[in-house]
């Protein structure tokens, strides 16, 4: 039985094809960076929450920087990650929210991608709200297939093999075919 975070394969393999060789979403990163602490988090932790449902996390500060005014470990932005069945129903909203398309500079060389949404105001059904403002935020996708884990594993851990990374060929098909998103070469 699969755990239940186990992402859900959207599109069966064909008859014959191996079913763990097909490329999948592995996690969503949603994050909402404003620079400061204080109300502007606080607003983008509650935009992050009404989009994907879910409780962010603050993201704090590495290093000081005083031309910013910005203190290391001071909690500067907000993130979500997101699995399993909700990444790809965030997934399919965020690509909405940008009408299907996708710049193909943003997918890397394992098949990894990112993107950015201007306006929370951008996702069918959210209505601009005065008192939180206009919030944007950076969505990070990372793709692979069945047996990543071997490289997150406590006990012999392992870098990733090269048969188990997905490349940009086969994201650019499972975006088109999955999701119905173009590739803007």
């Amino acid at each position: 039985m699969a755990p239940p975070d186990a992402v859900p394969d959207p599109a069966p393999a064909p008859t014959g094809a191996n079913a763990h060789r097909a490329v999948r979403v592995i996690k969503i990163v949603v994050n909402a960076g404003v620079g400061e602490s204080g109300e502007a988090r606080t607003r983008a932790a509650r935009v992050l929450e009404m989009v994907t449902h879910q409780k962010p996390v603050a993201t704090r500060s590495h290093s000081t920087n005083r031309d910013f005014g910005i203190r290391k470990g001071q909690e500067i932005g907000a993130k979500v990650t997101l699995r399993g069945a909700a990444a790809l129903d965030f997934l399919t909203r965020a690509f909405d929210a940008r009408d299907k398309q996708l710049d193909v500079d943003s997918i890397d060389r394992n098949g990894n991608f990112s993107f950015g949404i201007a306006d929370y105001t951008d996702f069918t059904g959210m209505k601009y709200d005065p008192q939180i403002g206009i919030h944007g935020m950076d969505v990070a996708v990372e793709m692979g297939r069945a047996g990543f884990r071997i490289r997150q594993r406590r006990v012999q851990s392992r870098s990733l093999p090269r048969a188990l990374r997905s490349t940009r060929e086969e994201t650019r098909a499972f975006l088109a075919q999955t999701l119905g998103v173009a590739i803007l070469e």
